[in-house]
């Protein structure tokens, strides 16, 4: 699934990663891998900025602006009246 193309503000501090796929288990959209025992943001454009990542990363490697991206566009639709979808699966996001 991809969202709104390169405007997610997820960060990841792989000097702070600990390797403990923390990330890995509370993303819901597979945003990240594990390579040479650390995290890595393997599709950027999947995330849909939640914050589960960050939040539950226990040694602040992660960042990420909530609600910035895809949850922007599709409000942005809503309120414009347009009706667009942020992500390319139709009927957004379903």
């Amino acid at each position: 699934m991809t969202y709104l193309k390169n405007v997610a503000t997820l960060k990841l501090d792989v000097e702070k990663c600990i390797g403990c796929g923390a990330c890995l288990a509370v993303c819901p959209h597979e945003v990240f891998a594990l390579a040479s025992s650390k995290a890595i943001i393997a599709d950027l454009d999947a995330c849909m900025e939640c914050g589960a990542c960050a939040k539950n990363c226990p040694v602040e490697a992660l960042s990420v602006k909530t609600g910035t991206g895809c949850a922007s566009g599709i409000l942005s639709g809503l309120l414009n009246g347009t009706g667009e979808c942020c992500c390319d699966q139709g009927g957004c996001c379903g």
